[in-house]
Parts: structure tokens; C-alpha cells; sequence
């Protein structure tokens, strides 16, 4: 279907890609994964056309397509959505373009009836008479209503853009299907429904994705970019994960009898093959574990993070106790009637329709903004630390990592700067990284340096909004497990799924018309449907 050969890509003295040769077949959904840098969204660009190579080809099946998810929302904005659909097949699109020509012009002539006619077969044979149907459906999918179908883009919000070109990727039924980040704005539900689609593709689909759940409810294979390579493991990302976990456990231990790896691989086997969730993913997925051998499996040159949230000291029972608490926006309530009491050991995720209403609710938490009406009190022995969701106001200051990290220290012996880049070294900012400018890090890396300021501070409660924005797989995946072990309590609010079905047992829903609160898996709250017809009344 789609080939590559011998590609190399190369910046500066930097190599992305060194004469790589791989191939992406019909059927099969491809996670493309690696470290931050290593060339993901750069490969995507070289397989769509967008970006060449120094050296090699891409080669795809004469007569297939392919379709990539666009990713500046701001393309179409002089189209309407439902063009902007349509405008997602270029040769279907342009052979109705042709069509309406022909049939506009004044002196319409023989040969322009007989051009016609030629489209006219080529757009029924791809189906064309029902393509705006068949958009108009795919927008109704993804929630877009019909009143919107025909408005401009430039006229809608972000959120609706972003479903409106998932729209424009999917329509047509592409050959090759390529998506960077397709999760990102879309709320739980549509990431359900694209889940669901994706699982049910009959062609070939190319994603990169930090979200975890995402890769394992819809990839076949996970293709590892590591030491300028591509390689293609069959099963999803967590039984990528585990698999070269695994291998790393197995090099470190080079005195351990083959026997007894063999022992740990084959229950490794027999555990992964008894929770295959998908039949496509069950028949790939059962070829690998059937031909596994110990020397099969290699180790990520991956480097994780060491995250350990510990606590100064342990709170009591009382948390923190809310009456009445309300806030709005510019007249717009965000939130109302919030009468909660929250204990020790609550993990509790925090989840809203409207990020605004979160955002608020945790300011005013910690004392940044002012409540509508109510109150709320924290119990004495509590500490809190807050990962906001903008915390670009923490590094304004062009100062050394080293002499960053300093500001929050709380005794001498964390002051000095062996203990500091000791820290720094723990969350991979090791040797001139920890004198690097604060005011000029990369996103991920100052997600990570907040983390060093939050593990820092040793509080017995988090407070954490959207924390894996700007993270790769390797720190999200530190990070999660390193919250599972938090012994303190936790109010967590992120669109990825994994840390909020892994990490919660509590969840507090905000709505302008009260408040959602059970204890209950996310999981299991987002599907019951007793609490469904209840969201649909609140929200209303």
C-alpha cells in the first residue's frame, strides 16, 4: 500500500533518519512513537508530501489516496463546513468543480457536453452523488448541527473547527489515513466515536499520538523511531511498553538464567494474550506472541523521568470542605452550588464540558481569583501544590534552571547546587541542560521543571490541571505511575484517559446548574447511564 525506502533525513549535523526502509500494509492502524525530537511529525510530513527527504522515496499503490489531518485550524476559514468536508476528497471535489464550469458557461459547445459526460461517469463511479449526504452525516457524527453545515469556518469556535476537519480527513474513505495529534481539543465523547471508527477502518492508518488510551483502543502495530531507525512491533503501545520494559529488566540481569527469562517472557505471553480487546488487533498481535523469542526483544534507548511526590508530612481526615460555591465569566456562570467535603485518600478528578469552569474552580482553590458567592476551607494539616494550566508567569525570569529551581528550595542543604542538579539530573536535565535559561524552554520542559518545583514543595495534596500537555509518552508514562504511588490526596484534571481512569476514585463533575460528585471509576461514570440522563439534565 504505502512504502518507504531508504530514506534519510539529516539537519545541521543532526540525523533524523538514517536509510530507513519500511512498509505500512491495508488493515492495519500504525502508532508512530518516540522521544521528543526524534522526527515523528517530520516523518508524517515526508509520507503526505508536505516535506521532502535528503535521500530516499516514498512509494504509494498507483490509485490509492491518501488523506492527512489538517493542522492549522485556520485553512478554510472563507469555506463553509460543509465544503470544507468535501474539499477533503481534491479530486472528487475537483471534478464537481469542473462540472458546475461546464455547465455555467454561455457557449456551452459539443465538446463540452461530451467532457461532461466523462466526468459525469467518473463521479458516479467514485460514488459522487451522494458525497454531500455523506459529509453532512460524518459532521452530524462528530456533533456538528445541521444549522452549522453551511457557515463559514470563520465563523465558528475552535472546538467545532477541529471536528469539522476531523470531518474532512475521514470523508471519502481514504486509502492511507494520516493524523498528528488527532485527540487534541476533542472532548471525551468524540474521542470515543473516533476510537470506535478507527477500530472499524478497513485501510491503512498512519497516527501520532501522546495519548495512551487512544494508541491501545486503535493500533494494530506500534512503529518506534529510535537511533535514527523504524520499526514496526505488532500489538498496541502498552504491550509495546511492557514488552520493552521487559527486555531492559531482562539486559540488566545478565547473570539470570536463560530458564528462568524464558519463564518471565512466557508469562508476559500468556498475560497479554489473555486481554487482546480487539478481534483486528487479536490476529497481528497472536503472529508475534507466537514467534516471541528473548532475543526479539530490545530495549528503548528511551530515558524516563524519576517522579517521587512525596509528603513533609501526612494530612488528617478533613481535606477540604466547599458550601455554595459559585463562579462565572463576563455574566456567563461557569459553575454554581458546589457542596462538597472532600477526605483523605481522595483521588478525585475534576471534570467539566467547559475547561473555563475548571480552571476557575482551581484559582480559586488556591486563592488566585475571587468566588461569585460561597465559601471553603481547607483542613489545618493540609499543604497544597498547583500545576496550573498556564504557567508561563513562572518563568519570565532569564535565570540558570539551576538558580530556578533554588526559588522554591526550603533549607540550605536543597539550596546548594550539587543537590540541585542532582534533581534537575532526575528529570533529564543533566549536565549544561541544568544551565539552560528558564525563559526559554520548550513546553515539555518547563511541564517539567513545575513538576521538579511541585516534588519540591512536598505537599500532602495535588492540584493538577491538564498535566500532560506538552509531555511525551516517557514522562506522561513516569508521571502517571509515579501518581498511582502518591499516598496524599489528588484533584486531577486532564483530557488524557488513562490518568483519569487509573488514577481516580471519585469524580466531581462541574455544570452551571450544580454539581456531578460519585465515587465510581471515569470509566464507569462516562458509560452508566443512569448518570448519563443525569449530565443531560444538568447541562441543559
Amino acid at each position: 500500500m504505502l512504502s518507504v525506502s531508504s530514506l534519510s533525513v539529516q539537519f545541521g549535523k543532526r540525523i533524523l533518519f538514517d536509510e530507513v526502509s519500511i512498509s505500512f500494509t491495508a488493515g492495519n492502524c500504525y502508532g508512530i512513537i518516540g522521544a521528543n525530537g526524534s522526527g515523528k511529525s517530520t516523518f508524517l510530513k515526508i509520507l503526505s508530501g508536505k516535506q521532502d527527504a535528503n535521500s530516499g522515496s516514498v512509494h504509494l499503490e498507483p490509485g490509492k489516496r491518501i488523506s492527512v489531518l489538517e493542522q492549522s485550524h485556520n485553512s478554510f476559514d472563507e469555506y463553509p463546513a460543509l465544503e470544507t468536508v468535501l474539499r477533503g476528497n481534491k479530486v472528487l471535489f475537483d471534478i464537481k468543480a469542473e462540472m458546475d464550469d461546464l455547465y455555467n458557461k454561455v457557449d456551452f459547445s459539443d465538446a463540452d457536453g461530451e467532457r461532461v459526460g466523462v466526468l459525469q461517469l467518473e463521479y458516479e463511479e467514485m460514488n459522487g452523488w451522494n458525497a454531500d449526504s455523506e459529509a453532512a452525516a460524518l459532521l452530524s457524527n462528530l456533533e456538528i448541527k445541521e444549522d452549522l453545515h453551511n457557515k463559514l469556518m470563520g465563523e465558528l469556535d475552535g472546538k467545532q473547527k477541529v471536528r469539522i476537519l476531523l470531518a474532512q480527513a475521514l470523508f471519502g474513505n481514504p486509502d492511507v489515513l494520516i493524523m498528528d495529534e488527532p485527540t487534541n481539543d476533542l472532548d471525551y465523547e468524540t474521542i470515543m466515536w473516533l476510537e470506535n471508527f478507527l477500530a472499524n477502518y478497513e485501510n491503512t492508518v498512519i497516527v501520532v499520538s501522546h495519548d495512551r488510551h487512544f494508541l491501545d483502543a486503535v493500533c494494530t502495530h506500534i512503529s518506534d523511531i529510535d537511533f535514527g531507525k523504524i520499526n514496526h512491533f505488532s500489538g498496541n503501545y502498552s504491550f509495546w511498553y511492557e514488552s520493552s520494559q521487559l527486555a531492559l529488566r531482562q539486559r540488566n540481569q545478565q547473570n539470570k538464567k536463560a530458564e528462568e527469562k524464558k519463564k518471565e517472557l512466557q508469562e508476559f505471553i500468556d498475560r497479554f494474550s489473555a486481554n487482546v480487546a480487539k478481534s483486528k488487533q487479536a490476529t497481528s498481535r497472536k503472529k508475534m506472541i507466537d514467534k516471541l523469542d528473548i532475543e526479539e526483544l530490545k530495549p528503548s534507548s528511551r530515558r524516563y523521568p524519576a517522579l517521587i511526590f512525596d509528603q513533609e508530612r501526612e494530612a488528617g481526615d478533613q481535606i477540604l470542605n466547599i458550601e455554595n460555591l459559585s463562579s462565572s465569566l463576563n455574566g456567563k456562570i461557569l459553575f454554581s452550588n458546589v457542596n462538597i467535603n472532600f477526605a483523605k485518600g481522595d483521588k478525585v478528578i475534576v471534570h467539566a464540558k467547559d475547561t473555563r469552569a475548571i480552571k476557575s474552580f482551581y484559582d480559586i482553590l488556591m486563592g488566585v481569583i475571587q468566588q461569585d458567592e460561597g465559601s471553603f476551607e481547607w483542613g489545618i494539616t493540609t499543604s497544597q501544590a498547583y500545576l496550573p494550566l498556564n504557567h508561563e508567569v513562572f518563568f519570565e525570569k532569564s535565570i540558570s534552571l539551576v538558580d530556578w529551581l533554588r526559588q522554591y528550595t526550603k533549607s540550605e542543604e536543597e539550596r546548594e547546587e550539587v543537590f540541585i542538579r542532582g534533581f534537575l539530573g532526575k528529570m533529564l536535565f543533566s549536565g549544561d541542560e541544568a544551565l539552560k535559561a528558564s525563559n526559554v524552554l520548550s513546553g515539555g520542559e518547563k511541564v517539567r521543571c513545575m513538576l521538579s518545583k511541585i516534588m519540591m514543595e512536598r505537599a500532602n495534596v495535588l492540584l493538577l490541571n491538564e498535566p500532560t500537555n506538552h509531555l511525551d509518552l516517557e514522562s506522561i508514562t513516569a508521571f502517571n505511575n509515579s501518581l498511582k504511588n502518591f499516598k496524599g490526596t489528588l484533584f486531577c484534571s486532564t483530557s488524557d484517559h488513562t490518568f483519569s481512569q487509573t488514577l481516580g476514585n471519585r469524580i466531581v463533575e462541574l455544570t452551571p446548574m450544580g454539581v456531578i460528585d460519585r465515587y465510581t471509576s471515569f470509566d464507569e461514570y462516562m458509560t452508566d447511564p443512569k448518570i448519563k440522563e443525569l449530565r443531560s439534565k444538568i447541562s441543559t
